[in-house]
């Protein structure tokens, strides 16, 4: 199912004329460099291509011939581009085996247009012929050539690099059909009968994957043969479906892609099955932290109708979408989650998630109206740090957003032991807390819905508990003007766990506190704690994770109300 959805994909875009996909017997690859030849095969200039990005620079992306073997055992070379060691014998540690690599190269290319008679291939030959790696001194960019890719381009062509010439894209489909294996099987994804070629085309861009590519189809190791068939014979894929699938996802992981995401450890790629709006922001959509201060208005239109269950224009609901979630694994690439759907659906999940996570804020211009993936599951994390997010934890949450099931149970486990581990009881913690609940509550048809801002008929113990909390702390930070550390430092933890063993000695302790307020003050305040403490029958031994949670917001909702009350009063005077 994956492989077939990448490949009419690709199938898609190769026949939008817009679209820079690499076409049959071509890769997308990363330049730095083109060495300009003429006639003689003297280097006339060497020309950077690397773009400009900030203070970086980063090689430019070219479509080239395709690499038609990988470098697993041996030294192979490409055609008519390679890295520095190939075209000029030089690597960083100037070694022997850079010396080693641009003779096979020569050999390579003097064998493969022996017969050739473009006036540009002619000039390549004769360059390499005469080439000298000293002569790296008289270049332009010395210092940066070494490790680097480079292509070449003839003198006489204008706007084309040498591969590019006709009579060299039809050398190219020569070599190919010389190097198509004998191996003729029925492809798993086209139903034809195609050459099977024993390994695919690298996967590259997945973050933590190695750098030079991977594999998401690979048999390397005898325990995963059958039937005598090596390697990838052992899932028999064509040639043309192989590099359709590859060249596909490839284009997706683009460092440049506007389909392609980072939750984690695992790197998320998007398509659908026709064009479609959504192709363009759904990541955004998923984290729209990116867009935050932007004018990127059409991306909180998408969201707020969403939200709201409102029909969006100009999208078709019924087009075919597609996620696919990756994730290092040594050499390969495993799957993390694969989600199939319609942009329909999509659209329903994401307002759904948008809903259940939606509760009042406590700074509107610093915070989120929309908190996006990262940013909340940064707060189940040791110390707020990425690397620490449970690695499970991403593509289960992204699932669950998806597919509108249940969140994880981590999301509320995870969340809750960083509150009691450091006190910080914020936006994005609170909006995790209460995205679990509501969605648990909903699902189980349960009548206990958590709103979107205090809500002062519930009369969940846990929720009361959590605003009774919030009430006593707020009495005495305005007894006590300036405190450094409140009753929440020592003991909210305590409290949210076991409400018996704290809540009596909390209550004492505030009496010394309410004696300090003005008249007016203090029978306000008491009058609060009488109606929460009303609703309670008795402070419970202990609860569970789940009236943890409605402590916690039950604590967030009453001060975020507290605040709220005070800064309409001070207006109001």
């Amino acid at each position: 199912m994956i492989l077939q959805k990448l490949y009419l994909y690709y199938q898609r875009l190769n026949q939008n004329s817009e679209s820079e996909i690499a076409p049959p017997g071509y890769s997308t690859e990363k330049i730095h460099f083109a060495i300009v030849i003429n006639k003689k095969g003297e280097v006339v200039r060497v020309m950077d291509l690397r773009e400009t990005d900030g203070k970086k620079k980063y090689p430019k992306l070219l479509v080239v011939p395709q690499i038609f073997q990988k470098r697993t055992s041996g030294k192979k070379a490409n055609f008519l581009w390679d890295n520095s060691k190939y075209v000029l014998g030089i690597d960083k540690e100037k070694s022997q085996d850079a010396l080693e690599c641009f003779e096979i190269f020569k050999l390579y290319h003097a064998e493969m247009g022996k017969n050739c008679v473009d006036e540009g291939y002619k000039a390549l030959l004769l360059f390499l012929e005469k080439w000298k790696p000293e002569n790296i001194e008289n270049l332009d960019y010395k210092e940066d050539i070494p490790g680097s890719n480079i292509v070449f381009k003839f003198e006489d062509d204008a706007n084309i690099f040498l591969h590019e010439r006709s009579a060299l894209k039809q050398l190219l489909m020569k070599i190919r059909s010389q190097n198509e294996t004998a191996t003729v099987s029925q492809c798993l994804v086209s139903g034809e009968d195609q050459p099977i070629p024993n390994i695919h085309p690298s996967i590259k861009g997945v973050k933590g994957a190695q750098s030079s590519g991977a594999a998401i189809v690979s048999f390397n190791i005898d325990s995963f043969n059958s039937y005598n068939k090596k390697q990838n014979f052992n899932a028999p894929i064509g040639e043309t479906a192989a590099f359709s699938y590859t060249t596909a996802l490839n284009h997706l992981l683009d460092r440049n892609s506007r389909q392609k995401i980072q939750i984690g450890d695992t790197t998320t790629v998007f398509w659908a099955e026709r064009q479609s709006p959504i192709e363009d922001f759904f990541g955004m959509a998923l984290d729209p932290e990116s867009t935050f201060g932007s004018d990127n208005k059409e991306v909180f239109d998408f969201l707020n109708a969403a939200r709201d269950g409102k029909k969006i224009e100009k999208i078709d609901p019924e087009i075919g979408f597609y996620i696919l979630g990756l994730a290092p694994n040594a050499s390969r690439i495993a799957v993390r989650f694969w989600y199939a759907s319609t942009v329909g659906e999509i659209e329903n999940a994401l307002g759904q998630h948008y809903s259940d996570m939606r509760i009042d804020r406590n700074f509107p211009e610093k915070e989120n109206e929309y908190p996006g993936i990262w940013r909340l599951l940064k707060e189940t994390a040791v110390l707020g740090k990425s690397d620490n997010i449970n690695p499970n934890l991403s593509g289960a949450f992204v699932r669950s957003i998806l597919t509108g099931d249940y969140y994880p149970y981590e999301i509320l486990s995870e969340t809750l032991e960083r509150v009691h581990a450091d006190g910080d009881v914020n936006y994005y913690r609170a909006s995790l807390i209460k995205g679990y609940l509501s969605r648990k509550y909903r699902k189980r048809n349960l009548r206990l819905e958590v709103n979107m801002s205090l809500n002062t008929g519930l009369k969940d113990p846990g929720y009361l508990l959590g605003r009774l909390f919030a009430v006593i702390e707020k009495v005495q930070e305005e007894a006590n003007p300036g405190l450094n550390a409140t009753i929440k430092d020592r003991y909210f933890s305590s409290a949210s766990a076991t409400p018996r063993a704290i809540f009596p000695q909390l209550i004492r302790l505030s009496q010394y506190h309410f004696a300090k307020l003005d008249s007016g003050r203090k029978t306000n305040m008491e009058k609060l704690v009488q109606e929460i403490v009303d609703d309670v029958d008795t402070f419970p031994a202990h609860l569970d994770m789940e009236e943890q949670g409605m402590f916690v917001l039950g604590y967030y909702q009453q001060r975020k109300d507290l605040f709220t009350s005070k800064k309409e009063n001070l207006k109001g005077e």
